[in-house]
């Protein structure tokens, strides 16, 4: 890890979002804020150092806004290739992306990236 730059935490805000049957579909901006309400108040368990969070939501949720210890990113187009593309622009620092999705599992660890699935975030 570089010892100057903390954790790089990306959360795939659907897929976690999604994890979980609680009526998410009926309002998901709402959904992907209590999402990063619950990051920016609990942290990321198992890292209690240091971690940059970032919630990628795309389609409905856009429009959620950052709040302190939680940016909010809206995907243009699909949240998936957003969240590989911070990745790669983290230059080999370390990251840790969050979700269930096999194929972004697979194209994050292509690049360096640790990976873990929504449980890890959920609330407990």
């Amino acid at each position: 890890m570089d010892d100057v730059s903390p954790l790089l935490l990306i959360v795939d805000g659907a897929n976690v979002v999604g994890s979980v049957p609680d009526g998410w579909w009926r309002d998901r901006r709402g959904a992907a804020a209590r999402l990063r309400d619950v990051l920016a108040a609990d942290g990321v368990p198992g890292h209690p150092g240091p971690v940059e969070i970032v919630l990628v939501v795309e389609g409905a949720a856009r429009g959620v806004e950052s709040v302190p210890g939680v940016r909010v990113e809206g995907a243009s187009g699909s949240g998936d290739d957003h969240t590989v593309e911070l990745v790669a622009r983290a230059g080999g620092r370390d990251c840790l992306v969050v979700t269930a999705d096999r194929e972004l599992r697979r194209r994050v660890t292509e690049l360096g990236a640790e990976v873990t699935g929504p449980r890890s975030i959920r609330r407990r």
